[in-house]
Order: structure tokens, then C-alpha cells, then sequence
């Protein structure tokens, strides 16, 4: 790939990685969620607070981890402490800004299926189920979701629902109880979503450089809104292509640590 182009992977990770300020608390997956954080980590948040599953709090892994107990980040962490604690007292305690979150599926209220596709007692794929993600989107003061977008993903009706966004809208989510805001911010290989003030629907209210928004309204199972005024995100930068790669070249060589 030419230094000036970009996969629709990396503009997702830059984007999600821009939305992203200095001395956030992230709880962070592995995986995509993991390149958005250490990327905005090295480019414009260096004091960015890193927690992940395993325990590590402030991780600043020089190369992207391979699962949440790889070394690289109890080596590089502030300090590592029991599970336990990184729930109750972190995430429960509303310590947490962001909670990074993907799915398999996605409805048009930010709730989300990561247990089952098909039906729950005879499904006809086994996903890898809840782990941490209900407490996180329940008590992370806001979520992000990183996820690419088609009606198989993006559907009008959820097979199962893992994690709870705004239910069906409309004051459902705080009715019962969450803490956190819910998810604020849904970034696609088409753009940005975010939910409505009053309805608290998805709409599409960025979209990345010379994508149409009508292929976006046609890779969801919903009829999506777009909103009337709609914002471009521009395109990765060479710095920002530069940093990212190299976090990924350096984990694909294997690099001493």
C-alpha cells in the first residue's frame, strides 16, 4: 500500500483514535480497540489512563498486545491489581471515561449481541459471549463502539441482547438504572454515528472523504437517519498512517521487548 493510501481499518482506527483527549480512563479491548487507544496515546494523549481485563492500569505497550495477558502490558503498566478491583472500583465507580466495545450485531439503539446469532437455545453461531462488556456499557461514563457496518451487523432486531445501549429509547436507559451515558459515539468503515437527543435513534452525522451517505443508509438493516448537517472526517494524515503502522509492524515481527 502506498504511503499516501489507507485501508478502510485504518481510517476507522484513526477516526475513533481522534475522538479520543488527554488524561482519558479507557477501558480497552484487544484488537481494534486496542490500536484506536495506543494510537491516540502516541499522537496527541500522551497521559491517556490504559485499562485492560487482565488488571493493568496505565499500559504503554510499545507494540500492540497479542490478548490482555500478554507481558508487554503488566511490564509497562503503572500498576497491575486484581480483577475485582478493576471492576468495583474503576468501572462500578464511574472511574472510567470511555469503554471501547465491539459486537456482532448492532440495533439502532446502540444495544448490542455478542452471545448468539440465531436463536439463543439452537444458534447458529456460538459467539464469544458477555465477559466484561454489560458492566462496561452499563457504568463507563460513556461507550464507543468500533464496528463494520452491513445489514448483517447492523440490524433492525438483535438475536440477543448481550449489552444494553438505550434500550428502545426514549429515557429507557435511564430508567433503569445505568450510570453511564450509554454509547455516544459509533464508528464505522463509513463513518460516525451518534444517537439522537430526544429519540436517542443512531444517525449517521459524519461520513469519511469521498464516501456517499447513501451507501451507508444501504449497509444497515434500519432505515437510518442522516443528519441535515452532515460532517466530513478527513483522511489520515502521514503521521497518523506512520504511528499506526508501526505499531502493527512492530507486533507482525515480533520485536524484542
Amino acid at each position: 500500500m502506498s504511503p499516501g493510501a489507507h485501508s478502510a481499518e485504518e481510517m476507522m482506527t484513526v477516526a475513533a483514535a481522534r475522538l479520543l483527549w488527554n488524561g482519558c480512563v479507557c477501558f480497552v479491548g484487544i484488537g481494534l480497540p486496542s490500536a484506536v487507544a495506543n494510537l491516540a496515546r502516541l499522537l496527541h494523549a500522551p497521559q491517556i489512563v490504559l485499562i485492560y481485563e487482565s488488571g493493568t492500569i496505565g499500559a504503554c505497550p510499545d507494540v500492540l498486545p497479542l490478548s490482555i495477558g500478554d507481558g508487554e502490558l503488566a511490564q509497562t503498566a503503572t500498576a497491575v491489581v486484581p480483577l475485582p478491583e478493576i471492576f468495583s472500583y474503576w468501572l462500578q465507580a464511574g472511574r472510567v471515561d470511555v469503554g471501547f466495545l465491539g459486537a456482532a450485531q448492532i440495533d439502532r439503539y446502540g444495544n448490542l449481541n455478542s452471545t448468539v446469532i440465531g436463536p439463543y437455545g439452537a444458534p447458529k453461531t456460538r459467539l464469544p459471549g458477555a465477559g466484561g462488556a454489560p458492566e462496561i456499557a452499563s457504568n463507563a461514563r460513556q461507550t464507543f463502539v468500533v464496528l463494520r457496518q452491513s445489514p448483517r451487523s447492523f440490524v433492525d432486531k438483535l438475536d440477543f441482547r448481550t449489552s444494553m445501549g438505550f434500550g428502545h429509547g426514549r429515557g429507557e436507559r435511564a430508567s433503569s438504572g445505568a450510570r453511564g451515558a450509554g454509547p455516544q459515539a459509533v464508528i464505522t468503515d463509513f463513518g460516525l454515528l451518534r444517537p439522537d437527543a430526544h429519540s436517542q435513534e443512531l444517525q449517521l452525522v459524519a461520513c469519511y472523504e469521498n464516501v456517499d451517505p447513501a451507501d451507508a443508509v444501504k449497509a444497515t438493516g434500519w432505515p437510518l437517519q442522516v443528519a441535515d448537517s452532515l460532517e466530513v472526517i478527513r483522511a489520515p494524515d502521514p503521521e497518523e498512517l506512520r504511528v499506526l503502522r508501526e505499531l502493527h509492524a512492530g507486533r507482525s515481527r515480533g520485536e524484542p521487548r
